[in-house]
Formats: C-alpha cells, structure tokens, sequence
C-alpha cells in the first residue's frame, strides 16, 4: 500500500511539473487540494489542470463531473444493453422516428454486409445506393459514419451528379468525389441536409449552429433540462464542435434562453471571450433565442420518449418548425461544463439516486 500511495504521489508531482507554468501553485498547494478530489471523487490529474478546478471556489469543485464518476453513475442511468440506441447513428434514426422525435430525413442506409438488394432504404453496394439517392431525388445530403462523434466523418454534399453505376459529389469545401470512393467497410448514412431558422443562421451560416441539450429522466416520468449551451461554427467551416478548435461555445440560461459567456474555443488553456461571432461580427452574449420556451418544452417530450437512456446530451438544431435532434448521447463529454461555468454532478447524482431508491 505505501509503494502504490508513493507511486501516485510521485506521479502527481510528474504531472505538477509538467503543468506548474498553467497553475503558478506550489506543490503542496496542489497536492493538498487536489488530493482529496482525487480519493473521493475519482478527478484526474487532467481534469483537475484543464477544467482550471486549482482556482475554482469550492462550490465549483463540488458540481464538477469527472470522466470516472460519470461512468459510474451513467452505468444506471443508461444500461450497456441500451448503447446501440444512442451510439450508433442508423438504429438512433429508427427510433426516435418510431416515438415521433423530429431528426434529419433519412434517405439511405449503406452497410456492407447486408445481403439483400431492392430495399427502398438499405444498401450494401455501389449500385443499390446510388439507386436509392436517384429515386429519392436527392441533390445535396449529409453523409456520416454510423458510430463516430464529435463532428469526425461527416461529408456535406452540395450537389449530386448522377453518372453510369456512380455519383459525382461536390462537398462543402469544393472537392469533388465520386461516392464509390468513401463506400468501403464502414457503415454510412445519407441524411437530409437541414435549414437552421434565421436567427442561428445568422450566428454563421456555413455550420448547422447546434444547441448542446443535457437533460434527465426521474421514476415519476419527469424530466428536466440541466444545462444547455450553444456550439457555433467559424466562416468556412460546416461543423461545430469545440473540438475542432476556434469555435465558439457559450451558455444558454436554461429559464430565459439567453446566450451568455461565449467563449472562442482553441483549447482548455486558450479560451477567449468573445461577445460577437471573430468572422461573422454577429452579437451573440445577451441574445434571446426565439421560441425559447417552446423548445424546451420539446426537449422534455424527447427525454420522455426516451426512458431506456435517462440522462442524455442532446445535440439539436433549431429550425422554422422547431428542434431537430442532430443525435443523442448516452455518455457525452465535460467540455460544457467550462461553458456553462459550473458542473451538472448534483443533477446526476440526484437523478441516480432515484433511481437506485426506486430498485
């Protein structure tokens, strides 16, 4: 026991060093402090430097979420025999369609190892897609992986050519590609492309401007939404993710809809507050979004659709007739916890332990 205490003390302090010119705290400051968040609650090392909890008050560190207490709680919340919902993107799509959850127009399903032909909707070759896309009609679409996030994988088509056995695809940046040529052994979906309303489209009109939805399911049927924030992509760019670095994230308060705090995102320690979008010089801190309430009315509709996964990170856009689901997390990351200024930890736990008393 005193080796493997020594081996974590020793490796903290590596950890100290690496990091020592971000936090400008002595050693034992950091150890002190960090020390029981780490025993008690699971926070890495790593949480504890980018989610900058050596200057948060207590009260922050209180409601801040880690990875690993969030696996253990979520491990209830959204059981491992319900992953296939929410993870992977073509059986996302038959659901919420099943309990009327508006999402994105599904036009066609491609996995390679389907067997039969002459579905309306499914395909496993060339041929078979580019049938289904011609008898749809389909000009502009939105091509993802099955099962990767974060914005990885997604194609956006601006325009269809149809030639022998084979499409000719201009993507968002201007390359043109032939569909044969991303068909291989990953499973793909072809989506409608969506129209934001105006006012998003406004934020930056090349990226589908996302609203990072979390919400939670109770025993009794209710369901709250306990956070919310914005993701706004730069000109030129068609994704939104933080990840992708210099996007802009801000919170939404969740009784008014406001949009407040935005930051430039590049990286947990290169953050800049901005209050316009850096290319667009749309204002975006004190702006009101519309219908705010009726959206969050049908944010609590999908989260009672959806009793398998009770705590969700929704990824929405906003359009003329209301939120569309992007897609649905059953296990989402922390970022936003930065951007809405506090953790989402109390409203976890709180939903677990009702569930747990239920049992």
């Amino acid at each position: 026991m005193l080796f493997f205490i020594m081996g974590r003390l020793k490796s903290i302090v590596l950890q100290y060093i690496k990091y020592n010119k971000i936090t400008s705290k002595g050693v034992l400051s950091i150890l002190f402090d960090y020390l029981p968040l780490r025993v008690k609650r699971g926070i890495l090392f790593e949480e504890y430097i980018d989610f900058h909890l050596y200057d948060a008050p207590k009260d922050i560190k209180d409601c801040f979420l880690g990875v690993k207490e969030q696996w253990r709680l979520l491990e209830v919340l959204n059981p491992r025999k319900y992953f296939i919902v929410a993870r992977n993107k073509y059986f996302a799509h038959m659901f919420l369609e099943a309990v009327n959850v508006p999402t994105a127009e599904l036009y066609c399903y491609y996995n390679p190892e389907y067997n039969l032909c002459d579905n309306a909707y499914i395909s496993c070759r060339v041929y078979d897609t580019v049938r289904i896309l011609k008898e749809k009609s389909v000009k502009q679409c939105v091509i993802k992986t099955t099962e990767d996030s974060h914005g990885d994988n997604v194609i956006v088509i601006k325009n269809i050519e149809y030639i022998q056995n084979d499409c000719l695809l201009l993507c968002f940046d201007g390359e043109i590609i032939k569909l044969s040529s991303i068909m291989g052994k990953k499973p793909l979906i072809f989506e409608k492309l969506i129209k934001q309303t105006s006012q998003f489209s406004s934020f930056n009109p090349t990226s589908v401007n996302t609203v990072r939805f979390m919400t939670t399911l109770y025993p009794s049927g209710e369901a709250k939404i306990i956070g919310a924030f914005i993701k706004i992509g730069r000109e030129g760019r068609c994704v939104d993710n933080a990840g992708n670095g210099g996007n802009v994230d801000a919170c939404i308060d969740v009784r008014s809809g406001e949009i407040v705090s935005a930051y430039r995102f590049e990286n947990f320690q290169n953050m800049v507050s901005v209050k316009c979008h850096p290319d667009t010089n749309t204002q975006i801190s004190g702006i009101f979004i519309d219908r705010w309430n009726e959206i969050c009315s049908q944010i609590i509709r999908f989260q009672q659709a959806m009793p398998f996964v009770k705590a969700v990170g929704w990824d929405i856009a906003i359009t003329d007739y209301g939120p569309v689901v992007i897609e649905f997390n059953d296990f989402w990351d922390r970022t936003g916890q930065i951007f809405i200024g506090k953790g989402w930890r109390k409203e976890i736990v709180d939903c677990y332990n009702a569930w747990i008393n239920k049992q």
